[in-house]
């Protein structure tokens, strides 16, 4: 555990803040939060941050609890886990899951740790972790599909003081840098973490300066206080004391021929308090995808769900935490055994949500989304220039894709898009630009997403041309299992990635791989998946569904799902419509399932070559 080296010891007696005062503090540290991003956005060099904003900044209480940030940590299993001081001036860095207790889940995620000092004493922490593009392994952007130890992938940096005292440690950054092939770029966004950190730091001493440190921290006592009740009457009303729930869902394989990989998740309300446990997951993963979390990021992801679909105005923060047990075996799925590998953790992390949107339905209707984020695409490429000014220099992308968000209580799901708030694409003007790659097709997908009352987001397809040899590698999910719809909704299409070779043949390629090589002159279709339907799809008003028609978003076809009849100008039929949907609704059974995800498991398994071109996985087995 660290010890915290203070100057002045004093206790701080903490006092009534009025709510005026409060409104300023709560304003002021999430300003503070956004010009940590900021200033990140402004000075990293990878397109992976610079671009695609793939970072997540926290500013914590004296304990380390979060009060305001996005995506999260956890400072306290930081801290809980470093063996050192820490002083003022200080910053630490590590980039290890094992060795901070899980604050972040694979050795992509560098992630720094300040504190923020005010006459002597801590009255806060400053943290926040970026994704970098490469940090060494066996391949480009050092996310090996067939990875089985996190040896395979790249440096791993133990917890350290990366500036002691406010003293670059300049040789052991040289060390590490020397493990990376894009130095520049890992420099550059490390400098822009710690800028971001020093930056909150500073906004924290201003709100202290302005309003006491009795004043600012009793106001972080009151934000965190306000949420722990705001989430203990939500607890309250959603869920039947004494009452427990379950849902599964799966992710579709490892990247080495093993799944599905069985998620299960449940939740039991006893008293004020709920517990989430995930007995009966599937064991860890012989492959990368296993997903190492934290039980505080557990509770943060519900709170969020939970805040997010019935209570948006709350702030997030730390403070319900105590209301969370967690429960999460070890050698699981989610809790691997060192020194499992973990770089392919993106699929845990949206399936997460898919699970929480299922279980959390099964007591409201209102509280259930489809399922849809389910997974984050990556996309890499990488080689030489063949051509032109820098003919033979080293190129590298690392980049993000999107699906089709789910179908939801309150309205459709967005059109290829992440769930991520703070994510955008990259420009295909910047890709073209700085990479040999042309963008022949970037649009959205007619017909993945699911058909409902709100209809799931549909998936996209991004067609790269290569105009110089390299290697590709490729991360995602749900080309097996549908994104499924509820409460009558539809499941969302599969997603597939094919390249069309210089001679003329088609390459189905696997959605976890890499090292794959390219030609120049070679197309990738990269098509992600839709997001499920929300709600009975005969209930849609057909002039939406013909809207979307000739916006080219549902075909002619796909409008039958709905039960509307129109043309390709989308004028719809209506008498004709009135028809089908009587027919449907006469042909259909009385009751149908909350969750439809498509045929059954077997039946997916079983058809699996012939309707994805490529071998069913084999079932995962436990560690010995």
């Amino acid at each position: 555990m660290a010890t915290i080296i203070e100057t002045n010891t004093d206790p701080v007696d903490r006092v009534d803040v009025d709510v005026i005062t409060l409104d300023l503090v709560e304003n002021a540290l999430r300003n503070a939060r956004y010009e940590m991003d900021e200033v990140l956005f402004r000075t990293a060099l990878s397109p992976g941050i610079r671009e695609q904003h793939d970072e997540f900044p926290l500013i914590g209480d004296p304990e380390g609890k979060m009060v305001v940030g996005q995506f999260g940590l956890s400072i306290p299993d930081f801290l809980d886990n470093y063996d050192g001081t820490i002083e003022e001036g200080d910053v630490l860095l590590t980039s290890d899951p094992y060795a901070c207790g899980a604050a972040i889940s694979h050795a992509n995620d560098w992630l720094v740790v300040m504190p923020i000092f005010h006459s002597g004493r801590v009255v806060g922490w400053a943290s926040m972790f970026g994704h970098m593009s490469d940090v060494g392994g066996k391949t480009p952007a050092s996310m090996p599909t067939d990875a089985k130890t996190i040896y395979e992938e790249g440096v791993i940096i133990p917890p350290f003081k990366l500036y002691k005292k406010g003293e670059l440690a300049d040789e052991a950054l040289e060390v590490i840098l020397r493990q990376v092939r894009k130095p520049d770029w890992n420099r550059a966004d490390l400098n822009g973490i710690v800028a971001a950190c020093r930056t909150a730091g500073r906004r924290i001493t201003e709100l202290c300066d302005r309003f006491g440190v009795e004043t600012y921290l009793s106001a972080l006592d009151a934000l965190l206080q306000r949420n722990h009740d705001a989430m203990k009457a939500l607890l309250g009303m959603v869920f039947a004391d004494g009452e427990t729930i379950d849902f599964t869902d799966y992710i579709c394989d490892d990247g080495v021929g093993f799944g599905p990989y069985e998620l299960k998740l449940s939740l039991t309300r006893n008293g004020d308090r709920v517990t989430l446990d995930f007995t009966g997951s599937s064991p860890q993963a012989a492959g990368p995808i296993n997903y190492y979390i934290n039980e505080n990021l557990i509770r943060m992801f519900f709170g969020i769900y939970m805040i997010t679909v019935a209570d948006p105005q709350i702030l997030w923060n730390d403070g319900f935490y105590p209301l969370i047990d967690v429960v999460i075996p070890e050698d699981s799925f989610w809790k691997p055994r060192f020194p499992a590998a973990l770089s392919g953790r993106n699929h845990g992390i949206g399936r997460v949500f898919d699970l929480l949107g299922g279980l959390l339905g099964k007591t409201n209707p209102d509280l259930m989304n489809a399922a849809g984020f389910s997974s984050s695409p990556h996309f890499m490429y990488s080689g030489t220039y063949s051509e032109g000014e820098r003919k033979g220099e080293w190129f590298q992308l690392y980049s993000i894709g999107f699906g089709g968000i789910p179908g939801r209580p309150m309205g459709d799901g967005p059109d290829g898009h992440s769930l991520w708030p703070s994510f955008t694409n990259i420009p295909c003007e910047y890709l073209e630009s700085y990479y040999p790659l042309r963008i022949e097709t970037w649009t959205t997908v007619t017909d993945t997403g699911g058909a409902g009352l709100h209809r799931g987001g549909n998936g996209v397809e991004v067609a790269y041309r290569f105009l110089s040899d390299g290697e590709i590698a490729i991360h995602d999910d749900r080309w097996l299992t549908y994104p499924w719809g509820v409460i009558g909704g539809e499941p969302g299409a599969r997603g597939t990635k094919w390249i069309e070779r210089l001679d003329g043949t088609t390459e189905v390629l696997p959605s976890k791989c890499h090292d794959v090589p390219v030609r120049a002159g070679e197309l990738l279709h990269f098509v992600t998946w839709g997001g499920g339907g929300w709600g009975d799809p005969l209930e849609r008003d057909p002039s939406l569904v013909g809207l979307e028609v000739r916006r080219r978003l549902v075909s002619v076809d796909g409008a039958r799902r709905y039960g509307v009849v129109c043309d390709e100008d989308g004028v719809v039929d209506d008498a004709a419509t009135t028809a089908l949907r009587e027919e449907l609704r006469r042909s259909r059974p009385d009751e149908r399932p909350v969750i439809n995800a498509g045929p059954p498991l077997e039946e997916i398994l079983a058809r699996c070559e012939e309707e994805t071109g490529l071998p069913a996985p084999k079932p995962p087995m436990a560690r010995l």
